[in-house]
Formats: C-alpha cells, sequence, structure tokens
C-alpha cells in the first residue's frame, strides 16, 4: 500500500506529506458531518415520536394514503 500511494504522490509531483493532511482533513471532516447528521437524526426521531405519544403525529400509511389521494385528484385533473 505504501509502495503504491508513493507511486501515485510522485506521479502527482505532490509531496507525500501534503497528501496526507489533506486525507487526515477529508477523514476528520467527514466523520464530523457524519456524528452532526446522526445527532440531527436522533433529535428528529426523538420529537417524531414525541410527536406520537402526544397524539399529534401520523402513522406513516396515514401519510401515504392521504398523499395517494393528493396524488391522484391531481392526476385527475389533468
Amino acid at each position: 500500500m505504501r509502495m503504491e500511494f508513493m507511486v501515485e504522490v510522485e506521479a502527482a509531483h505532490r509531496p507525500a506529506s501534503q497528501v496526507l493532511c489533506e486525507l487526515m482533513r477529508e477523514f476528520v471532516q467527514r466523520q464530523r458531518e457524519s456524528r452532526e447528521y446522526d445527532e440531527f437524526l436522533g433529535r428528529k426521531v426523538d420529537a417524531d415520536r414525541a410527536s406520537m405519544h402526544a397524539g399529534v403525529g401520523h402513522f406513516n400509511d396515514e401519510v401515504e394514503a392521504t398523499f395517494a389521494a393528493r396524488r391522484a385528484a391531481v392526476a385527475n385533473q389533468a
């Protein structure tokens, strides 16, 4: 793996240290974005569960049926 990396770095005319820094920076950014998304998704799920427990949420089947009816109504108008 190291040999292949060095060949590609040389072909790109860039120092290996610069490429490694970029790879580390990209890795850290991806990890941060993944963690932030997981936290965002967790908050959304918690909010949805709370709304269902409070009786103000809708089950997926209900939402699908409502929008299927709306799509059918729009299609009939055309």
